[in-house]
C-alpha cells in the first residue's frame, strides 16, 4: 500500500470513528396520566359510593374485570417498538380510595413492575381522589402532600347569570356544597422525589367538572389553575430551575382561561422564560386530537405540562422530549352510537375509561 492510499484510508477511518463518537445515546422514561373512570371497590364506605355497590349490580367479578382492564393499559402507555419500558410515574384520577390503587398494583399484569402508591383522601363529595403510582426502582419520593382547593358557590356567581348552557352533566356545584358554601372537590397532590437521583416535582390534578354549564362552572377551574400556579411558583422560588410536571384531568382544554391564564401555559418551547410552563397538548388540540368526546366533539382535557427547567437546550439531567395520547384500538368503542369513543366503564359492563391516557417522554444523555 502506498503512503497516499494509507493516508486516505486513515482519514476515512478517522472520520467514521469521529462520527460514531459524536452520536449521542439517551435513556428514555415515560411519565403518564390516566383518568381511571370510577375505580370503585364493592365495599360500602363512608363516601358517596352507592352507585358502585353489589345492590346496584357492581359485583366483585366486575370489579376484578375493571382491574384487569386497567392492568392491561397502564404498563403499555407510551410503549412502542423503541420504548419497551412501562411508565415510571403514572398520575391517576377518579379513584375511590388507597385500597383500589393497592389492588391495582397487585394485579397480575402490574405486580412485576413493583409500583408504589401515593394517595390522600380528598373531601370530594363523590368520594373520588387523585393518586400517583411510581416504579420504586426508578423513583424515590422524598415528600408529598395534598393541597386543598378552597372554593365556594359564590365563585360560580361571577359567571353570567343568564348562562343557558347544558345542565345535564354530573351533580352541580350547589349540590356538592356544604353549609359553608364550600364546593368540596379534589385536592391537588404534590409529590417531590428523585428520578434516578435527580429531583423532580409532580402535581396531580382533577379539576372541578363542567356540571351546570361550562361558563357557570369556569370560575371553579380558574381557581384551580391559580392554585396550581401558586404551587409551581413556590417551587420555583426555592429553585428557579426546578423540574416540575403538572398533570391531570383539567375538565378544560389547553386553550381555556384556567390553563392559559391560571397556569400561564405556553404553546411553544421557544416562548419559555424562567419559571414558565410548556403545554405540548395545546398544539395537539389545534391538530384535532382528543382524549375524550362529548356530543361528537373531541377535546383534550387530559394534559401533562412541564416547567422551563425541563426544556432548556443546555439543561443537565432529564429533559422533555415529546408527548402523546395513548389511544390504541383495544381502548376504542368499535360499534354503536359511540363508535370511535373511548371504551368507557359502567356498572353493567366494566370497560376501561371515557378518557384516553396521555404521556410525555423524558430523556437523559448517557455516555
Amino acid at each position: 500500500m502506498t503512503i497516499r492510499k494509507f493516508m486516505a484510508a486513515f482519514i476515512v477511518l478517522f472520520a467514521i470513528t469521529s462520527v460514531k463518537s459524536q452520536e449521542k445515546q439517551y435513556k428514555v422514561h415515560t411519565v403518564a396520566f390516566y383518568n381511571l373512570e370510577n375505580l370503585f371497590d364493592t365495599i360500602n364506605g363512608p363516601n358517596n359510593d352507592e352507585e358502585y355497590l353489589p345492590a346496584k349490580g357492581w359485583t366483585q367479578k366486575k370489579y376484578k374485570k375493571k382491574l384487569d382492564n386497567l392492568g392491561r393499559v397502564l404498563p403499555q402507555i407510551g410503549t412502542n417498538d423503541k420504548q419497551k419500558e412501562s411508565p415510571v410515574i403514572i398520575g391517576c384520577s377518579e379513584i375511590e380510595n388507597r385500597g383500589v390503587l393497592e389492588d391495582l398494583v397487585k394485579n397480575y399484569q402490574m405486580i412485576g413492575k413493583d409500583y408504589g402508591v401515593v394517595h390522600f383522601d380528598s373531601p370530594d363529595k363523590r368520594g373520588i381522589d387523585v393518586g400517583l403510582l411510581y416504579q420504586k426502582k426508578y423513583f424515590k419520593p422524598t415528600s408529598y402532600k395534598n393541597i386543598p382547593l378552597l372554593i365556594t358557590t359564590d365563585e360560580g356567581k361571577k359567571a353570567d347569570k343568564d348562562d343557558k348552557e347544558d345542565k345535564s352533566e354530573d351533580d352541580n356545584a350547589a349540590a356538592t356544597a356544604g353549609p359553608d358554601k364550600r364546593v368540596y372537590t379534589r385536592d391537588q397532590l404534590l409529590v417531590t422525589g428523585l428520578l434516578e437521583g435527580e429531583e423532580v416535582h409532580i402535581i396531580v390534578n382533577h379539576w372541578p367538572s363542567r356540571s351546570g354549564g361550562e361558563k357557570k362552572s369556569s370560575p371553579f377551574r380558574e381557581a384551580a389553575g391559580r392554585l396550581n400556579r401558586k404551587i409551581i411558583d413556590s417551587l420555583i422560588k426555592i429553585n428557579p430551575n426546578a423540574k416540575i410536571i403538572t398533570m391531570g384531568d383539567l375538565n378544560d382544554g389547553p386553550y381555556n382561561k384556567s390553563v392559559k391564564q391560571g397556569i400561564g401555559a405556553k404553546l411553544k418551547k421557544e416562548e419559555l422564560k424562567q419559571g414558565d410552563i410548556y403545554n405540548p397538548f395545546e398544539q395537539m388540540q389545534k391538530n384535532g386530537e382528543a382524549t375524550l368526546f362529548y356530543r361528537d366533539a373531541g377535546d383534550i382535557f387530559d394534559q401533562i405540562m412541564v416547567s422551563e427547567g425541563f426544556c432548556k437546550p443546555d439543561a443537565k439531567g432529564w429533559k422533555y422530549w415529546k408527548a402523546g395520547i395513548y389511544n390504541k384500538s383495544f381502548l376504542i368503542q368499535t360499534s354503536g352510537q359511540y363508535k370511535g369513543y373511548p371504551l368507557r366503564n359502567s356498572t353493567s359492563e366494566p370497560g376501561f375509561s371515557d378518557h384516553f391516557p396521555v404521556y410525555v417522554y423524558l430523556i437523559k444523555e448517557v455516555k
